[in-house]
């Protein structure tokens, strides 16, 4: 792991717009559309995800070994492309707006449009709009740190793709495989998000509500970090209007918090190390 590494992410992330330039997919879309076969998702994965790993394993092999300086910047390079697509606060912009007008008919058009959101009533929609922010700010950055942290550049590139698949590909069985292969590469990340959660939230609530069922396979990240998150903050007598925007304010805190936790823990980490 390399902690200077971590640290320009996050200041590249917070600073400038980089990522978004580093960040070009359309390589990977032509490929996904070559490849894709219904009939063998295996074979679909090995293409779009096995073979473009191997690819950049060998470049990272190489230049370890003639130029051993360049695989930092790489490395970087990596991980800045193993983020997040957009910034899951800045989606919530105009939902929030509408929102906090009281507008919830305006707020389901927009989530519905924006995010891609679609529920029966408000209390199902605002549910679905926090999911949504602890969602994508969990895959976006936490899991590729963590990953990145745990086992290097390849294994947060790995995650990047498998979400690309499951995302982007036009059979259900691929998108079924890949997300099969991502909920086995969430479990653990996910867990240690919801653990920081409760460090830096709520803890007795956590431990009463949560922590039993922490260690369940089938419990799915998006449900597991709402759940965490929701009891991690301070409790509303509603979420409607400008105490709804409240809320959607105090998770994005939570995750921040839970980041420099994070980024706390790896300093630690390196010093022992």
């Amino acid at each position: 792991m390399n902690f200077l590494l971590l640290l320009l992410v996050l200041l590249a992330e917070r600073f400038s717009t980089i990522r978004h330039t580093i960040q070009q997919d359309g390589w990977w879309f032509d490929l996904l559309r070559r490849c894709e076969r219904p009939q063998s998702p295996w074979a679909t994965l090995v293409w779009t995800v096995l073979v473009p790993l191997l690819i950049v394993g060998l470049l990272l092999r190489q230049l370890d070994y003639l130029f051993g300086g360049l695989t930092f910047f790489l490395d970087l390079l990596i991980v800045f492309y193993s983020l997040g697509r957009g910034d899951p606060r800045a989606e919530l912009g105009t939902f929030c707006e509408a929102w906090y007008r009281g507008d919830e008919e305006a707020a389901s058009h927009i989530a519905r449009r924006e995010l891609g959101i679609s529920a029966n009533n408000s209390g199902e929609l605002f549910e679905q709009v926090q999911m949504h922010l602890l969602w994508q700010g969990y895959q976006g950055f936490f899991a590729v740190i963590f990953w990145y942290a745990l086992l290097g550049p390849l294994i947060a590139l790995a995650y990047r793709l498998l979400d690309l698949v499951e995302r982007h590909a036009e059979t259900s069985v691929v998108r079924e495989l890949a997300g099969q292969l991502r909920h086995a590469l969430d479990w653990l990340p996910a867990r240690v998000l919801a653990i920081s959660f409760a460090l830096v939230g709520n803890f007795a609530a956590f431990a009463r509500a949560v922590l039993p069922n922490l260690l369940h396979w089938r419990v799915y990240a998006p449900f597991l970090l709402l759940q965490t998150g929701i009891l991690s903050v301070e409790p509303l007598g509603s979420v409607r209007g400008e105490q709804g925007v409240a809320r959607i304010d105090s998770l994005w805190s939570l995750l921040f918090r839970a980041g420099m936790l994070w980024y706390v823990a790896l300093a630690i980490w390196t010093v022992v190390l």
